[in-house]
């Protein structure tokens, strides 16, 4: 007992680690000596047993109390300590049911216990649609043609000839698993790999289906509806559940994502469920004041812009922007007024905006009152 190292010191923690430290510990050190990491290094493996050692006291409650009070004279049944039953069956690893097992499936793929020839689910399918701005804004139903992998109709997805049914494999007896052991140095090895006589199906079909040479499933062309709903915006998705590729030996189709696409507006720009746009006047109406008739996505609408109107000035449309994908609500339109100024003047029109302007002066001039001059 006197040559064995300190539990705590072999997994280089302190005695007063909690329990999660002590498996993080373990964790570290258990994949970096692994046998199947190094496998020729002695020395390495000489220290995956010391750390495991470690691991199966100080990683449950009771043992580490024990080893607390008594050291590893508690696991020792000559030293009379009362531990009973030791720190496990090191010799071998025992059944690791102390979580070993958890463990190393975590490492090292583990799950050896899990059916490889049960029902597997469809893969998902990925398309693009292109719509316009309006049918974004009003909604729409679109025809959609795609090629992906169906369940055969002629044998069910069983890929077994019509009249027949695939027959249970002999080698595996339908588990479509197979155990093989291997020897080490620390004992017996299970690993559990897929059976080769039916590639880890279960069964084995001996008259395969003319349609789907045997896979159960056919690659088809599908046309169909895709109903795009009033509001959506460009980049976002609609999933069609269950439209995706055929899942295999009874599983689940996967689904089938629709990403939508669609260009900018000449004249509209869209914000989420808001339209902003620029609406030229000419300089009388800004100044005098006008009715204007609004372009919408809808329709048009009357505006009633007062004289005195500067260019930048923004206003408000309620309810005429876009719906709103979950409500019956609708954005608003936002229109900024944008005064035009003529490029070219006819001498009468430059002589009357100079006498227009001289009516209107202002007795100082914006550099002197800036100046205070």
């Amino acid at each position: 007992m006197a040559d064995k190292k300190d539990y705590y010191d072999v997994l280089g923690v302190k005695k007063d680690a909690t329990g999660e430290e002590i498996k993080k510990a373990y964790r570290k050190l258990a994949k970096q000596h692994h046998p199947d990491v190094k496998s020729e290094d002695n020395a390495s493996a000489e220290k995956f047993h010391e750390v495991s050692e470690a691991y199966e006291v100080l990683g449950d409650d009771k043992k580490r109390s024990q080893y607390d009070q008594f050291g590893h004279a508690a696991f020792d049944p000559a030293a009379g300590a009362g531990g009973g039953g030791g720190a496990g069956g090191f010799g071998g690893f025992g059944d690791f049911s102390g979580g070993f097992g958890d463990i190393f499936d975590s490492f090292f793929g583990g799950g050896t216990s899990q059916r490889r020839n049960g029902p597997i689910r469809g893969a998902d399918l990925r398309m693009e649609l292109r719509i316009t701005f309006e049918e974004a804004a009003f909604g729409v139903a679109k025809e959609v043609r795609l090629n992906k992998d169906a369940t055969c109709e002629t044998c069910g997805g069983n890929g077994a000839k019509k009249g027949t049914q695939p027959k249970t494999c002999s080698h595996c007896g339908g588990s479509g698993q197979i155990r093989q052991q291997s020897q080490s140095v620390f004992g017996n090895f299970v690993n559990v790999v897929d059976c080769p006589s039916c590639g880890g199906r279960g069964t084995i079909i001996t008259d395969p289906c003319h349609d789907c040479n045997g896979k159960g499933i056919k690659r088809q062309q599908k046309t169909m509806k895709v109903k795009v709903p009033a509001g959506i915006d460009s980049g976002q998705i609609i999933t069609l559940r269950g439209e995706g590729s055929a899942g295999q030996r009874g599983g689940p189709a996967g689904d089938l994502q629709i990403h939508i696409r669609f260009p900018a507006h000449k004249f509209f720009k869209r914000d989420g469920y808001d339209l902003h746009l620029e609406m030229p006047v000419t300089f009388m109406e800004a100044a005098l004041g006008a009715e204007l008739m609004i372009p919408t996505l809808d329709g048009k609408a009357k505006y009633k812009m007062s004289s005195g109107t500067q260019t930048g000035t923004v206003f408000r449309l309620k309810d005429k922007g876009i719906q709103n994908l979950r409500s019956i609500r609708k954005g608003s339109l936002y229109v900024r007024v944008v005064v035009e100024i003529p490029r070219k003047l006819s001498d009468k029109q430059k002589t009357l905006i100079k006498e227009f302007d001289g009516l209107g002066k202002p007795k100082k001039s914006f550099y002197n009152r800036v100046k205070g001059k």
